[in-house]
């Protein structure tokens, strides 16, 4: 049976020998055996609850809590180590969260001499507000849409769709026919935007519409001119529908 000391089990396991003695006197991890001489030996089995002590500490367990947890028969080192692996994978998710907050960040530093603060709020905000509206799965093909376009399409685009917001709304104020050719070209320009943004993928696309109806503002723009305008182009698209 294979047995280590106290300092080759430290030195194995990256564990301090300061604290392998802590656990020993709070009986939290006692050495199974003792060498003919007095030495504290711990065995295989001792190992494993090592083990389990490391992961439960890792993952937010007091020592009290481990012992408690230890001290259970239905605690096995089964369920630690799976009870350690889901609490990685939420790690693992919130990080992949925060690398997307901060490569969009770094992308709109890029593309700006000198960012305001107030345009670091927005930034944030509209970062915030895709997380709520845009599934883990959206927003990483969103990046890669991002990435395949690239930045300088991206900002041609941003400065068209105030240009083409202005035509329509003058079309609208005019009370022009939704189903007009001026205000269908106009919807055409319109689709072909959004489509350039989702990619054509429906469930992008509706996660965009919802939270543009449900926002009032997005990186600082009022949307109710927004949701206007959004109704105008539907009524125009379902005009050219209808025989």
């Amino acid at each position: 049976m294979q047995v280590w000391k106290v300092g080759e089990l430290a030195k194995q396991t990256g564990v301090t020998v300061r604290t392998l003695h802590h656990y020993d006197q709070i009986g939290l991890l006692a050495p199974s055996e003792r060498s003919s001489t007095g030495y504290r030996l711990y065995t295989a089995d001792d190992v494993i609850r090592l083990q389990q002590i490391l992961s439960l500490r890792q993952i937010g367990f007091s020592l009290e809590e481990t012992a408690s947890c230890l001290g259970d028969p239905g605690f096995t080192p089964l369920r630690v180590v799976e009870l350690h692996l889901s609490r990685l994978r939420e790690q693992i998710t919130t990080q992949q969260r925060l690398h997307a907050r901060l490569e969009a960040l770094a992308a709109h530093l890029r593309s700006t001499a000198a960012p305001s603060a107030e345009e670091f709020i927005q930034t944030m905000e509209m970062i915030t507000m895709f997380e709520k509206y845009y599934t883990p799965e959206q927003l990483k093909e969103l990046e890669e849409r991002r990435n395949l376009v690239g930045e300088e399409r991206i900002r041609e685009v941003e400065n068209e769709w105030p240009r083409l917001m202005a035509e329509v709304r003058a079309e609208l104020d005019q009370g022009t026919d939704p189903a007009d050719p001026r205000v269908q070209a106009l919807a055409d320009r319109w689709m072909a935007l959004v489509q350039e943004f989702t990619g054509g993928n429906p469930g992008i696309a509706d996660s965009l519409g919802r939270m543009y109806q449900k926002e009032s503002t997005v990186a600082g723009v009022d949307t109710a001119p927004i949701r206007e305008l959004g109704e105008y182009i539907t009524r125009a698209m379902s005009a050219r529908e209808q025989p």
